[in-house]
């Protein structure tokens, strides 16, 4: 029987922003409360100015997480010198570490990840010292956070004029 190919493989966030992992909880990202981040779809950069709806589902007692949402293309996917580039840092989900940015894509499709990683503990993370050069794997080992439980990805790039009055 062949294997359905992961969509976070396809999509070179496993590699490029974190190493392979097995999710063990579910992650779901809403925008303007009807628009679910999927895998590898597209979102328009209007439906993503606000910050997401983020439902985290599991079998534990209150458990502590950290959501990270990262571009891992900025500023250009041809020349990422600058990534990754960190849009939001959440600790224990609601207190923002680092406020939501809206991302911005100039040239290129863009993605956009979502990483979620759980606590051991009620342990405080730090923040990152800066938004540019962010690196995912460095941000988890350096606040013993381990593999990360879900991630999710959407792409998006820059509205044309003819693409925004769809």
């Amino acid at each position: 029987m062949s294997r359905v190919p992961d969509p976070l493989i396809i999509g070179r966030v496993i590699g490029e922003v974190v190493d392979n992992f097995f999710p063990s909880v579910k992650i779901t990202v809403t925008y303007n409360s009807n628009k679910q981040v999927a895998n590898g779809h597209e979102l328009m950069p209007a439906l993503i100015t606000a910050r997401p709806r983020v439902e985290i589902g599991g079998d534990d007692m209150r458990p502590s997480y950290t959501l990270i949402m990262t571009d891992p293309d900025a500023p250009s996917p041809s020349d990422p010198y600058l990534r990754e580039h960190l849009h939001c840092n959440n600790q224990t989900i609601g207190r923002e570490v680092i406020s939501y940015e809206t991302p911005k894509p100039t040239v290129g499709i863009h993605r956009y990840v979502f990483v979620l990683f759980k606590q051991r503990g009620r342990q405080t993370v730090r923040p990152p010292s800066s938004r540019d050069c962010f690196n995912t794997r460095r941000f988890s080992a350096d606040n013993g956070l381990g593999l990360p439980v879900a991630a999710v990805y959407f792409n998006a790039q820059r509205e044309t004029a003819a693409r925004s009055r769809r």
